[in-house]
């Protein structure tokens, strides 16, 4: 059985419109006008135990709600899901106990005390022994690199060691669902590599199935082999990473350096010029004129070198995000 199953789950929110100055607001006293807003439309995925799953969409997709449904904070207008075999939103005790969500972008330790101190507090709310939750936080916190600290307040951490700290807090009773909103949003380049490092690790070594959403694509292309996209509400693409780039990106990057300095030539009829300078030249071409293109560009010029490869996945995904009309939903 997967261990996340999400059937027709949606989620629409009744808003008031308010008509402008105080003109409106005395209407608005008389007669109200509302609108609907789907943040989640018929949402349909399923997640097999162990699997690390990447969750992406713009802002305003409907990923936050979603994962929130499924952490039981919210309850959805219509559909089903069940985690571990449990309706998320019924919040029985023993879910509560097996799975847990971090939100990059809300705390959970306590703002004035070392992160020490909240996470005791936390090991008694499960009901862990002091004992095994030492071994947890001395394990936790040496594959993070934090143990020094320990006993700092947290208003005083790094953002890159606050987070790491809430991460040790959301994994400390050792959950088998992990529900993870921007874990690295607002870490430096160095702080990003050390939690997903840790992520996979810690995936690998426990088999916590991990449902992950961010704007990073690093973190995606190195932690998740498969993804769900989702826009305005309603998922579009479920599948490899790789499938990604075989269905939306019909064009790859050709460069070529050449041997010597030369002014710039006309190539708008080969491709899009990326970039093209006295040495270099960079080319976005169709997949299927790729071969010609490049025997074109060895006849107008002394090439040094060439390289031929993918778009990066992020502009691909960004792409896709900057679409009017969504793609025919492939089968979940």
């Amino acid at each position: 059985m997967p261990a996340i199953e999400v059937e027709n789950l949606s989620k629409t929110y009744r808003t008031y419109k308010k008509a402008p100055g105080i003109l409106g607001a005395f209407k608005g006293l008389i007669h109200r006008e509302y609108e609907e807003v789907h943040a989640a439309s018929r949402v349909n995925f399923s997640v097999e135990e162990g699997e690390l799953v990447g969750f992406l969409g713009p802002n305003g997709a409907g990923k936050t709600t979603t994962l929130k449904m499924l952490a039981g904070l919210l309850h959805p207008t219509g559909g089903r899901a069940r985690v571990l075999g449990y309706v998320p939103w019924e919040r029985h005790d023993e879910y509560r106990r097996q799975f847990s969500l971090l939100l990059g972008q809300k705390n959970q330790l306590w703002w004035d005390l070392p992160a020490r101190e909240s996470l005791d507090l936390n090991a008694r709310i499960y009901g862990i022994s002091a004992e095994q939750a030492g071994r947890t936080v001395d394990e936790l916190t040496e594959l993070l690199d934090v143990r020094d600290k320990l006993n700092v307040m947290v208003r005083e951490l790094s953002l890159g060691e606050r987070m790491k700290m809430e991460l040790i807090a959301a994994l400390l009773h050792r959950p088998k669902v992990l529900f993870l909103d921007e874990p690295t949003i607002g870490l430096d380049v160095s702080s990003q590599k050390k939690v997903r490092e840790f992520l996979r690790e810690y995936n690998r070594a426990n088999r916590t199935t991990v449902l992950l959403t961010s704007h990073y694509m690093a973190d995606i292309q190195e932690l998740c082999e498969r993804v769900v996209i989702i826009d305005h509400g309603t998922i579009f693409f479920d599948g490899r990473l790789e499938e990604i780039i075989d269905r939306f990106a019909d064009f790859k990057l050709v460069t070529i350096d050449r041997e010597e300095p030369e002014n710039p030539i006309e190539l708008d009829s080969l491709g899009e010029v990326v970039e093209q300078s006295p040495t270099r030249v960079r080319l976005k071409v169709k997949r299927d004129r790729v071969v010609p293109v490049c025997k074109e560009l060895f006849d107008r010029m002394p090439v040094k070198d060439i390289d031929i490869e993918e778009v990066p996945i992020e502009d691909i995904i960004r792409e896709l995000f900057d679409r009017k009309s969504v793609p025919e939903r492939p089968r979940v």
